[in-house]
């Protein structure tokens, strides 16, 4: 549920264009169409955690996003936005992991076996 509140006001903050992310994404280089689209992925990833059956596997897409991040924040020395990024990454994939057996479940039966 923190996950869920995190990346759903993390999104949020970002779609609604406020000032300090459209500086943060200025900083760092990238177009305004980037934001938007973080702040989907974010919006769209913090929605399914809430829902049990995809929680796991959106908790590794967005983990696999916040490394992104955190390599963003080390490219521009952004020490403390580093080590938020990081307990959410850490969060985010530990998440993912005590869901692995979920994460299975959405595959399909044959897949299942070739895989274990």
């Amino acid at each position: 549920m923190l996950l869920a509140v995190i990346f759903l006001l993390s999104g949020g903050a970002k779609l609604a264009g406020l000032e300090f992310e459209i500086e943060a994404f200025q900083r760092w280089g990238y177009p305004l169409w980037f934001m938007y689209l973080i702040g989907s992925i974010e919006v769209a990833g913090g929605i399914a955690l809430l829902f049990r059956r995809v929680s796991a596997l959106a908790a590794a897409g967005l983990a696999l996003m916040m490394i992104g991040a955190g390599m963003t924040h080390v490219l521009h020395a952004e020490w403390a936005m580093l080590a938020a990024a990081g307990v959410i990454l850490a969060l985010s994939a530990w998440h993912a992991m005590s869901g692995q057996d979920d994460i299975l479940a959405l595959l399909p039966r044959n897949q299942i076996a070739t895989i274990g």
